[in-house]
């Protein structure tokens, strides 16, 4: 099913080929492992076996005299970094953090923690050193679950981290990083005017982004220090700024170029590898290539944050929702800077709700720092937040999806974070479900329909772009964005059809650090929207120029010139009988009227507008085994403009197949000493084609007017529904909350034997 109204537009909502497509499917597409610099050596990191250890000793010796061993380095390698917060309050970064989760300085905070590494003339010499490097260790206790980590005798992991946003500042450390605390209303007030309120306790488990492709890369320090970087990541550009921070480089020496990205979801933003190879680099004169293994991925990179949550919530008999309040409780890992702002930010955003509080609590604790995942906090709230609202819907017996219509957010409500809400969507896919013919479809013994609704804010900010015109006609554009969900054809198609030519004249690239200005990560939903509107200004600035070199030829006004069609042409027929002339003919008298058509832009792109999904699903419990069975799953979303469906689509199921694993398998497993039991996908249990329905897209329309072609990011809301809207299927099948994630089949075969009528 599809919503999406006939469009205006020539090429912009069409599916064309992936200008990618090509080269991945024949093997030919060179990803960071491909990369073989001239002359490279392989790099190896020895990680802790410890979930928390003070480090007495490293020594290096016999590693460093292993004949094949060019270079070893530990943290004395590194230059250390002043502790402070560096940036706005919700993206800000401590490099005295940062550094020490590069390589372990005074102590190891997880199992899997970096320690030292060695670049040797083979990959299996670089193993034999690391057995070699000998550490001394103190064992400390470690604390591994939120809730246990925030009590007043919990081992701590920094012991003199004082929490931060609580007042009067505690005198006590403790592994309580930060506490936030959002209102609007009376929250009281809200909950005396109800007739019914609920209250419940949730928790998530740390899950893993996924991705196929492990962290790798390859890094040339050549003598006079310039660097080249070749990585896997969703942002060169912040690669290169963080390399050069960590090595107290100018950024100007380091050069980073993007590889092609074997998946990244949130989790490929951050770095793990590139510092460490440039200095192995520097010390052997050699390049140096790193690349991570399953097990490493799991046990040393960023999993989404653990949380645990309260939710209360307040609604009239006649279903206004009059107050809601949740405290949230997120595993940072082993540093600050859990997503838990955004989770409380998210949780009640598709609402009108006069009365709300959210409190989160920054947690760390003995796991790898958690990184970003897909929309990073926002899931974890809305399977409170919405179970909570299909209870509430029980309640006084409404359909789910009504009640949400009569407390959708519209533009205009408040947010809790301040501003009013300046864009619409919510309410269109509310109705795109309440209509959609599936949504009344009978269901058979044990089987249950559950919905669920998600917000994102959607992002903007930094990007760039180039835009030439060769002599045949063909267009180059050039941005610094990575390729992660198909933007090359997504620039392609604004491109041709800003310029009014064919998708086949425009060829799409992604540059490298020098040669397109600065463009922040891939991530945030954001590349399309910001990106797109450089591009489409680059396309912009040649017209005109276009425009200019057409009147040169024709001794007119460049006003009299007028750009249709991929054509230049008189205005009127008062400037003169002129033959439209087309950018192909523009572009073969470049030499002659001015030189090359080429132009740049740049942008720190700002309204944005955000992301709405709502999705339903039908489930069959089997009551013996506990095994969820996902029969059907529709996803409504606001795409604002589909610049390529195909891709929108894509974007769609796959964070909803993320949201099933989420919700029905995906978990890390600790094991007493704190080690992680499942490290690889035999034993993490991602979903398969076999778990999966057929996820139908359901593209809702409601454009951007802050864009030229109408664009709202749509990567990650998709994500935040499917855990919630499962739980409450799993409810209305079996007439059991399920409020702990994964709801596996043990969990759900325990919920069943305690006993009917929980919901």
């Amino acid at each position: 099913m599809n919503d999406v109204a006939p469009s205006r537009y020539k090429y912009i909502g069409t599916r064309p080929i992936r200008p990618d497509g090509v080269p991945k499917v024949t093997g030919r597409a060179m990803y960071a492992a491909d990369m073989a610099m001239a002359g490279y050596i392989n790099g190896a990191i020895l990680r802790s076996p410890h979930a928390h250890a003070r480090i007495r000793k490293i020594d290096t010796s016999e590693a460093e005299k292993l004949p094949g061993v060019k270079a070893v380095v530990t943290a004395k390698d590194f230059p250390d970094h002043k502790f402070e917060y560096i940036g706005p309050e919700r993206v800000a970064v401590n490099f005295w953090h940062v550094t020490r989760n590069v390589m372990a300085r005074e102590k190891v905070l997880y199992e899997g923690h970096a320690v030292a590494a060695v670049a040797a003339t083979s990959r299996l010499i670089a193993e034999e050193a690391l057995a070699l490097i000998e550490v001394d260790y103190e064992v400390l206790p470690h604390v591994i679950d939120v809730d246990e980590a925030m009590k007043e005798d919990a081992p701590l992991l920094f012991e003199d981290m004082i929490t931060r946003g609580v007042e009067p500042t505690p005198k006590k450390p403790s592994n309580i990083s930060k506490r936030l605390d959002f209102a609007i209303g009376d929250v009281e007030k809200g909950f005396a005017e109800a007739d019914f309120v609920i209250e419940k306790e949730f928790k998530t488990a740390a899950v893993h982004q996924g991705y196929i492709e492990p962290h790798a890369c390859c890094v040339r320090v050549d003598a006079d220090g310039q660097t080249d970087v070749w990585s896997s990541s969703q942002g060169h550009f912040v690669v290169r700024a963080l390399t050069a921070k960590l090595l107290n480089k100018p950024v100007g020496d380091v050069r980073c170029s993007p590889a092609e990205i074997g998946g990244g979801f949130g989790g490929k933003t951050v770095i793990y590898l590139e510092p460490v190879a440039a200095l192995l680099s520097k010390k052997s004169g050699r390049p140096v290539k790193i690349t991570m293994s399953r097990d490493e991925v799991f046990k040393a990179t960023g999993p989404t944050s653990g949380a645990s949550m309260w939710v209360k919530m307040g609604v009239t008999k006649a279903g206004k929702i009059t107050a809601a309040d949740g405290i949230y409780k997120f595993q940072a890992g082993a540093f600050p800077g859990s997503p838990v702002m955004n989770a409380c930010l998210c949780a009640y955003a598709p609402y009108e709700i006069e009365n709300q509080r959210s409190v989160g609590y920054d947690v760390v604790c003995n796991r790898p720092k958690s990184a970003a995942y897909r929309a990073p906090g926002s899931p974890i709230s809305a399977f409170a937040v919405e179970s909570v609202i299909d209870m509430l819907a029980k309640k006084i017996g409404m359909d789910p999806v009504e009640l949400r219509l009569k407390n959708a957010a519209k533009p205009g409500t408040p947010m809790i974070y301040g501003p009013k809400l300046a864009h619409g969507g919510y309410i269109e896919t509310l109705e795109a479900v309440k209509n959609h013919p599936a949504y009344q479809k009978p269901l058979g013994k044990n089987q249950g329909r559950g919905v669920a609704s998600g917000y994102w804010f959607n992002g903007g900010g930094e990007s760039s772009a180039t835009v030439q015109i060769n002599a045949d006609g063909t267009i180059t554009v050039a941005n610094g964005s990575v390729d992660v969900g198909g933007s090359r054809a997504s620039m392609a198609l604004m491109a041709a059809e800003t310029f009014g030519v064919d998708y086949s004249q425009v060829r799409s690239v992604v540059a490298d650090t020098a040669s397109v200005g600065y463009t922040h990560v891939t991530g945030g939903s954001r590349v399309t929207f910001a990106t797109g509107t450089a591009v489409v200004d680059a396309c912009k600035k040649l017209i005109d120029e276009m425009r200019a070199r057409a009147a040169l030829i024709w001794d007119v006004d460049v006003e009299a010139v007028v750009w249709e069609d991929g054509h230049a042409k008189p205005s009127s027929s008062n400037v003169g009988d002129f033959k439209p002339m087309s950018l192909k003919e523009i572009a073969g008298k470049a030499a002659v009227t001015g030189g090359p058509l080429t132009s740049a832009a740049s942008v720190n792109a700002g309204g944005q507008a955000p992301g709405f999904a709502t999705q339903f699903c039908d489930v069959e419990v089997d009551p013996e085994t506990g095994k969820v069975t996902i029969l059907n799953f529709v996803a409504a979303q606001d795409v604002g403009k589909a610049i390529h469906p195909s891709y929108v689509e894509g974007q769609i199921q796959g964070g909803v197949v993320q949201g099933i694993g989420w919700a029905l398998h995906e978990e890390y497993i600790y094991n007493q000493r704190g080690q992680l039991d499942n490290a690889g996908f035999l034993d993490y249990r991602c979903p398969v084609a076999s778990d999966l329905p057929m996820i139908e897209p359901v593209l809702v329309e409601v454009p951007n007017p802050t864009h030229p072609y109408g664009v709202k990011g749509v990567g990650e809301v998709n994500i935040c529904p499917p855990m919630a809207a499962i739980a409450n299927a799993i409810a209305n099948a079996v007439g059991r909350r399920m409020t702990e994630l994964p709801m596996s089949p043990p969990r759900v075969r325990a919920a069943l034997d305690h006993g009917a009528g929980d919901d």
